[in-house]
């Protein structure tokens, strides 16, 4: 059978393309190396708690008609993400805000905390921010950097903050209010009874076919549709010829603990540079610790985050976006636009970090401008 779309990749933006173009009266077949679909949100079932295997999701969004959209899928619950960050034993609250900055330096009001990040903005002498470090002391000053951010920075990327871009603690909240909510968003949950359900519904009647590997058959694969959507690493796809693009990767521990409650939040954060993982993820609290049906769960399960270089053969997890990288993707994308039957997208198709709705919004988009004929690039 000829396909008009082959999609490589189960997760979002494969998933949303997926069902839009079938929507449309298009043949698809969607194909995923993993033995499921969901890539990257993926959830499983263990002990009747949904276990986010690849990390932490948290849908939030400003796009109405994202959240209009994912809700044809899926049920949202009301989860507010507010991470607790852990300094040697000292909690702190997440985004900082007037929780932390009284926790840090005893101040009451707003005024007073301002004063406080201003002085020691002022007393490093930072004008112009030019890296991480400097963005940072300048966004929340020198004792909140050096306690809350320097460590899991440097853990979470593998190198010095002096090292690193500002842009990336350009999207760190911080409020001079008491508000725990980490994301500056109008919607905002977690799909009752995992994203893996809402994948899947957003691929009923969809013909996929898992533990395939595109780039091991591609030829075969190829000429099985008119066109590709390809939504796996851009560099892989041209054998790295150019070289490869450098990315994170990440190592979970997941263990079923035999207790109701291990640290009574979704997500804490080791901020500390001598603690080995970034931060610990308790995912019944996703949930509010209880089952589809309301009944308080007995086990939990956690899972401790590792950050690693990434080397062929890992899984990649969050591009490297510094300027060296930046100069190797726009090569990479060059070889891209020249080909006419497939089209790159998502984190690893365009070397970009994106938010859930980002992704789910561009492939929207993506389809719309394929289907009237326009190059989606």
């Amino acid at each position: 059978m000829k396909y008009d779309y082959l999609v490589v990749g189960a997760g979002l933006f494969g998933a949303v393309f997926a069902h839009e173009a079938k929507k449309a009266g298009k043949s698809v077949l969607v194909i995923d190396r993993r033995p499921q679909i969901g890539g990257n949100v993926y959830t499983e079932d263990v002990e009747g708690i949904h276990v986010h295997k690849y990390g932490a999701h948290i849908f939030h969004t400003n796009l109405k008609h994202v959240w209009d959209y994912v809700n044809q899928f899926a049920t949202f619950n009301r989860f507010t993400n507010s991470p607790v960050a852990n300094y040697h034993g000292e909690l702190y609250s997440l985004p900082f805000n007037m929780y932390t900055f009284n926790k840090m330096w005893g101040v009451v009001t707003p005024q007073e905390a301002a004063a406080k990040i201003e002085e020691q903005r002022k007393a490093a002498g930072i004008t112009n921010p030019k890296n991480l470090e400097e963005q940072a002391i300048s966004l929340v000053g020198t004792d909140i950097y050096e306690k809350l951010i320097k460590g899991y920075t440097e853990k979470q990327w593998g190198r010095p903050c002096t090292e690193l871009p500002a842009f990336i603690i350009k999207r760190l909240p911080v409020r001079l209010t008491f508000d725990n909510n980490y994301f500056n968003a109008l919607y905002q949950g977690i799909p009752i009874g995992g994203y893996t359900k809402m994948v899947a519904n957003m691929l009923s009647g969809i013909e996929v076919r898992l533990n395939v590997d595109y780039l091991e058959d591609k030829e075969e694969l190829d000429g099985l549709a008119d066109h590709v959507i390809y939504t796996g690493p851009i560099d892989a796809y041209f054998h790295y010829d150019l070289g490869p693009l450098e990315y994170r990767s990440v190592r979970f521990e997941t263990e079923v603990l035999d207790m109701p409650n291990f640290q009574g939040n979704a997500a804490v954060n080791y901020t500390d540079r001598e603690t080995p993982w970034t931060r610990i993820i308790e995912h019944k609290w996703f949930e509010f610790g209880k089952d589809e049906e309301g009944n308080d769960l007995p086990k939990t399960v956690i899972s401790r985050e590792y950050s690693s270089e990434w080397k062929v053969g890992d899984e990649p997890y969050y591009p490297v976006n510094d300027a060296k990288n930046g100069e190797l993707y726009k090569k990479y994308r060059a070889l891209a636009d020249r080909e006419t039957k497939v089209t790159f997208g998502g984190r690893l198709g365009e070397y970009k970090y994106y938010d859930m709705d980002a992704v789910i919004d561009r492939a929207l988009k993506c389809e719309k401008e394929l289907l009237s004929g326009v190059s989606c690039g």
